[in-house]
């Protein structure tokens, strides 16, 4: 199953100055991209790409991101993370819209999400997605 990768992984794995191949959530995205897994979506790659200081570094991970072609989002998608949103708000649960464009995504492709970003738990007690989980535990 393929897996939607959230931009705080990515962001792990690829923009820190510090590699930290020991931590769990890297290695499992090492792992889903040995596998053909990832998944990405534009807004992501914008979030990913944001920000970067060092024109350098900016060509280095526009690079690494070609080999990571985006999924195709329709108008579905925008409405569905549009009713997210509201529904959400509804119940007094804030988000982003990518955060919820990201669950829109998910759920039209029955995709589970990778992230850290615990905001994530709390959507999913009202939105059907469901999130990836690491297979590896601490020792």
């Amino acid at each position: 199953m393929k897996v939607l990768v959230d931009t705080c992984i990515w962001s792990l794995a690829l923009r820190r100055e510090k590699q930290l191949d020991s931590n769990i959530d890297v290695i499992e995205f090492q792992e889903l991209i040995k596998e053909v897994r990832v998944q990405i979506i534009g807004p992501i790659r914008q979030e990913i790409l944001s920000g970067v200081k060092k024109k350098s570094q900016f060509i280095k991970l526009k690079k690494i991101l070609v080999a990571f072609p985006d999924l195709d989002l329709t108008s579905k998608d925008f409405e569905l993370s549009a009713e997210y949103f509201n529904f959400l708000r509804s119940k007094g649960i804030q988000g982003s819209n990518i955060d919820f464009l990201i669950c829109a995504v998910s759920t039209r492709h029955n995709m589970p999400i990778f992230t850290t970003d615990k905001d994530f738990l709390f959507f999913k007690k009202y939105i059907p997605i469901t999130l990836h989980t690491p297979r590896l535990t601490k020792e």
